[in-house]
């Protein structure tokens, strides 16, 4: 018997803190001496070429940070991140150009590994690449001395939205990263990766560069709705399995949206319509399902639908097109 559905969690409502309650005040962001460690990473930073420009706290969570000015050359960006958007790069030196300054730093940690650059920036990809473009000697960056920052990826990266392709290819690679660093659980990364399901289409895009994620993502958010409490490593596996059902899914909607288009109905969204025919789920709003369960009940349902009975109307009727983000 398939598992029965769940509700959806309560989502509990953010406190709402009065004004100038929270956080250290502007004297005591510059107060205080860094601690031993933070002090040992900015000597680190004159020996690797560049200059220590501020030692401060930053204001919401007091860490210590540091303020400096890198060789552009001892800076690369996180083995994780998406691939370049060379147009986004274009609009940013071009802006840069203009205002004639480059004001907003990048942020950086260490490499951990020492082979190659230096520094890795998790936030600054696309600006590190205009100045890059523009011949800069060197760039000014905001240096976290904890390592973990690495893998903030998603949630640091504000200068270019991540379309949902871009989102599940980090998630991926981050979580083949981590699964080689440390003996953890898939659910000890949940802040790192988001979704679970951004990781199953992460494996989908890597074998299916075309693959169409946005016609299948609202059903995975609510069939890989948790975090697994096992090895990241084996979770990968079962998550890369659960991949191969969802593409061969998607083998079953192509046949049906190629006997569509030979009957002439012709649109943008037709395999978005067709998964959605078959969504079991369409009906259950806000609920939980077992993952194997509901692609079993999407076959079956993918046999049961006759092309020669879908018609121009039907189209037209359809729900909104799911907000891809690609």
């Amino acid at each position: 018997m398939p598992a029965p559905s769940k509700k959806a969690p309560i989502r509990k409502r953010r406190t709402r803190r009065e004004a100038r309650t929270f956080g250290l005040s502007a004297p005591e962001v510059a107060s205080g001496d860094a601690p031993a460690e933070v002090a040992e990473q900015g000597r680190a930073v004159e020996a690797d070429g560049g200059r220590v420009l501020a030692t401060y706290r930053e204001p919401y969570g007091g860490r210590w940070l540091i303020l400096c000015a890198l060789p552009i050359e001892a800076v690369a960006a996180t083995p994780y991140q998406r691939d370049l958007s060379e147009a986004h790069v274009g609009r940013l030196g071009v802006a840069i150009e203009k205002i004639g300054a480059f004001l907003d730093p990048v942020v950086v940690v260490r490499n951990p590994s020492g082979e190659g650059a230096r520094y890795f920036t998790p936030n600054g990809h696309h600006r590190l690449a205009a100045m890059r473009k523009l011949g800069a000697r060197s760039i000014v960056a905001l240096f976290d001395p904890d390592p973990r920052l690495e893998y903030q990826i998603l949630a640091l990266n504000t200068e270019k939205a991540h379309n949902l392709r871009e989102r599940a290819a980090e998630v991926l690679r981050m979580a083949r990263g981590l699964a080689a660093l440390a003996p953890a659980t898939e659910a000890d990364f949940a802040f790192q990766f988001e979704q679970p399901s951004l990781i199953v289409l992460g494996g989908c895009y890597e074998r299916r560069p075309r693959f169409s994620g946005s016609a299948y993502h609202p059903i995975l958010k609510r069939t890989c709705a948790e975090f697994w409490d096992r090895p990241l490593k084996d979770a990968l596996a079962a998550r890369a399995e659960q991949a191969d059902e969802v593409l061969a899914l998607d083998d079953v909607v192509t046949g049906l949206v190629d006997a569509l288009k030979a009957r002439g109905l012709e649109s943008p969204y037709l395999r978005v319509f067709v998964v959605a025919r078959l969504n079991p789920l369409r009906f259950a709003r806000g609920a939980t399902a077992d993952f194997d369960a509901t692609i079993e009940k999407m076959r079956a349902a993918s046999e049961k639908l006759d092309p020669a009975k879908i018609r121009r109307e039907d189209l037209a009727r359809a729900p909104p097109v799911p907000d891809s983000g690609e």
